[in-house]
């Protein structure tokens, strides 16, 4: 059974951040449909399920404080309807949400705008996802309108609006060991979709067939099923050869073969929690020299990042680790040349590394791919210096990035791509390479919780020879 009580315990330290006579409205996800008389896979809301733990659609959460800013939810969810259960499946219903879900109180879903003025009434302010969901300030303002309707017989109106996802953020920054131990969980799973999938482009080579992207990608989603997790946290990347450099390419149709690279960028979700990891491999199993020499440098430069991520460094200290490794080798392997772009510290100043690392070396990740939290850190936010930047020219402002603390959860993710150009030595032509591994901040360092997906080419090798 379920264990739903830390979702309370996380309701009460919400209802601490809201203050006393507060009142937070957080819905799920709606319902999408894709065709006709089809919908998508339903998939719940992050912020919603962060405080409920419950996964069915048509539900919203009411959170009320008192004066001592204790809590009182109340869910609005879906009532039993056996016709419905039929076609669409079991329903906990209201009667039956409180105890299994520890909530306090439970109504009809289509109660929610009969009652939600008279759980506003006599509030200091209200907090919702802020354009989190089209036309839910609208709902809000309807709520609040029906309120004011009723001023003259006494109602109170709240007189604040906040964003609850700015509070929320916070929370879901820092994970606690529960949510640590699931996205270790999905990790794993990723780690054998990924292992599953490179051996298979090497048995696919070897035996002749016509190998496809989407040969691989069926390859990831079995792994994903066969071990429990509920869907991939994102669309799958498989990207053979020029593809690689494209960055966000979906598997399609194209061909693996001999002497190319495949990059797959692939990760399940497992219980609400997503896992995010990138290999790149020579799709028979063996790199040319040109594509090792690439991917080494790739590879020295995750090295320096994740050496760079520990409790008390910036968040952006791994990439600056990573460009200052990829500056360097960009000049040793003459993909910039240094008689036109200067040293290393010029590569860097210029930005000169852009045209062929074009993306940051990591985002927040757990209940979402690319997860919530600010990236500045909170206290220093005022602290903001101007630079013009030298590819645009335009004059941005930089704030002190967020200082990282034990529990927060970030990739760890350079790259290189490579397009053909005039001044691009040949052999380097449509390489594209990714590492990207999953990394727990903790006071020492860091744990990379998917590195069962070897790294070093000479393994690489090896597992594909098996």
């Amino acid at each position: 059974m379920t264990d739903f009580s830390f979702h309370a315990q996380r309701r009460a330290r919400f209802a601490a951040l809201l203050g006393p006579n507060a009142v937070a409205v957080i819905p799920t996800a709606s319902e999408r449909s894709r065709n006709r008389d089809s919908d998508f896979p339903y998939r719940h809301d992050s912020y919603f399920f962060y405080l409920t733990g419950f996964a069915e659609p048509g539900a919203t959460l009411v959170l009320r404080t008192d004066a001592q800013s204790r809590p009182h939810a109340t869910l609005f969810c879906q009532p039993k309807d056996l016709e419905r259960e039929i076609w669409d499946g079991y329903r906990l219903g209201p009667e039956a949400a409180p105890a299994a879900l520890g909530v306090e109180a439970a109504l009809s879903s289509a109660q929610i705008d009969a009652e939600l003025p008279g759980l506003l009434d006599g509030a200091d302010s209200v907090a919702y996802p802020f354009a989190t969901h089209a036309g839910f300030e609208g709902r809000v303002a309807g709520w609040l309108d029906s309120l004011r309707a009723r001023v003259r017989q006494g109602a109170l109106v709240p007189t604040r609006q906040l964003d609850a996802c700015a509070l929320l953020d916070e929370m879901r920054l820092i994970k606690d060991a529960g949510e640590l131990d699931t996205m270790r969980r999905a990790a794993q799973i990723s780690v054998e979709a990924h292992v599953r999938a490179m051996q298979a482009s090497a048995r696919l080579l070897r035996s002749g067939m016509d190998a496809r992207e989407y040969h691989l990608e069926a390859e990831l989603l079995h792994a994903f099923r066969w071990h429990g997790s509920q869907y991939p946290a994102y669309t799958s990347i498989v990207a053979a050869g020029a593809n690689a450099c494209v960055l966000h390419y979906r598997a399609d149709t194209a061909p693996l073969r001999a002497g190319e690279l495949v990059l797959i960028d692939a990760g399940c979700e497992l219980d609400g929690y997503a896992s995010d990891i990138t290999r790149t491999f020579p799709a028979d199993g063996r790199f040319t020299g040109p594509q090792r020499a690439v991917y080494e440098l790739v590879l020295a430069s995750q090295k320096a990042a994740i050496a760079a991520t520990r409790a008390g460094a910036r968040f952006n200290d791994p990439h600056e680790a990573t460009v200052a490794v990829l500056a360097q080798g960009l000049l040793d392997l003459g993909l910039l040349d240094g008689g036109k772009v200067g040293n290393a510290q010029d590569v860097i100043a210029q930005r000169a590394y852009h045209r062929f690392y074009m993306h940051r070396t990591g985002h927040w990740l757990g209940m979402d791919v690319h997860d919530c939290g600010s990236y500045v850190e909170p206290s220093e936010a005022d602290q903001a210096v101007e630079r013009r930047d030298p590819l645009s020219g335009k004059t941005v402002l930089e704030r002190p990035s967020r200082i990282l603390q034990p529990g927060m959860v970030t990739t760890i993710e350079p790259g290189l791509y490579i397009r053909p150009a005039d001044d691009v030595p040949e052999a380097f032509w449509n390489i594209g390479i990714r590492i990207e591994d999953d990394a727990i901040v903790t006071a020492d360092g860091c744990e990379l919780i998917t590195r069962g997906v070897p790294v070093e080419p000479d393994e690489i090798e090896a597992l594909m020879r098996d």
